[in-house]
Parts: C-alpha cells; sequence; structure tokens
C-alpha cells in the first residue's frame, strides 16, 4: 500500500504532497526534508529504490520533477511502481500537453483529480489514461 506520494522539484521544494496515513504537518515536514535530501544527493548511476525508516522508497526523476513514493510493505514489486511513477507523469503530460513544474504550481487541483483517480487510499485503482482522462473531462464539464 502507498503511504504517500510526493512530487519536489531540484531545489527540494515539495511541489504536491498526498499522504495516505495520518502524520502531523510536523512529520510530514520532517520526513519530505530528510527524503528530499536524501533522493536529490543521489547519482543517476544510483538505484532508484531505498529505505527510509519503516518505507521502502521509490523515486524517479523527470525534467526539473522527482516523483517520490513510500511503501509500507516488506515484499513489494519496486518495479512496478517505477512503472507506476512513468505512468503517473505520461498521464500528467498527456493532460497537460507537456506537464512541467509550473503546470503542477498553478494546476494544483487539477494534478490532485488525476493523482486521485489513479490512487484511492494508498491502492492504486486506474492506470488506463484514456478513462483517467475522460473521468477528469467529465468533472470539468459539469463544473
Amino acid at each position: 500500500m502507498i503511504s504517500f506520494i510526493l512530487l519536489v522539484n531540484k531545489q527540494g521544494q515539495t511541489r504536491l504532497a498526498q499522504y495516505y496515513n495520518y502524520m502531523t504537518i510536523s512529520e510530514r515536514a520532517t520526513l519530505e526534508g530528510e527524503l528530499v535530501r536524501k533522493c536529490l544527493s543521489r547519482g543517476e548511476g544510483q538505484c532508484n529504490f531505498l529505505e527510509h525508516q519503516q518505507w521502502k522508497v521509490i523515486y524517479r526523476r523527470y525534467a526539473s520533477l522527482y516523483f517520490i513514493i513510500g511503501i509500507e510493505e516488506e515484499n513489494v514489486n519496486e518495479l512496478a511502481y517505477l512503472e507506476f511513477i512513468h505512468n503517473l507523469v505520461e498521464t500528467l503530460d498527456k493532460y497537460f500537453e507537456n506537464v512541467c513544474e509550473l503546470d503542477i504550481m498553478f494546476n494544483i487541483e487539477k494534478a490532485h483529480f488525476v493523482l486521485d483517480e489513479m490512487v484511492m487510499n494508498g491502492c492504486i485503482l486506474e492506470t488506463n489514461k484514456t478513462i483517467i482522462l475522460g473521468q477528469i473531462s467529465a468533472i470539468e464539464k459539469c463544473g
């Protein structure tokens, strides 16, 4: 089960954070700071998986953003979550037509809509980009 999903820029600023387990604001800030330091300090030749406290952390950098996922389970397929990150990026790319950090910053609610269509309560529900974007389109037509 996914505990959190973070989108962080190269300067270490969190652009999107979604938590699926309760954490206080100070715990979130501490966790984000520690993970940002760990992920940003790793070289491109290093593995995209690491362990931090009770989580397995899977991350990947796309342009100026790091996509970071924390998983609680011990026996997980890290490559499947790495593929999920790629699918999330492709879906955001299709929705925003070449997603960038500014798209996330100025349309945070839309980025959350996309993420919420894909993940609910820490479980991946949908990975089909057409279905996800169709649901978002239907929401936008109603609003």
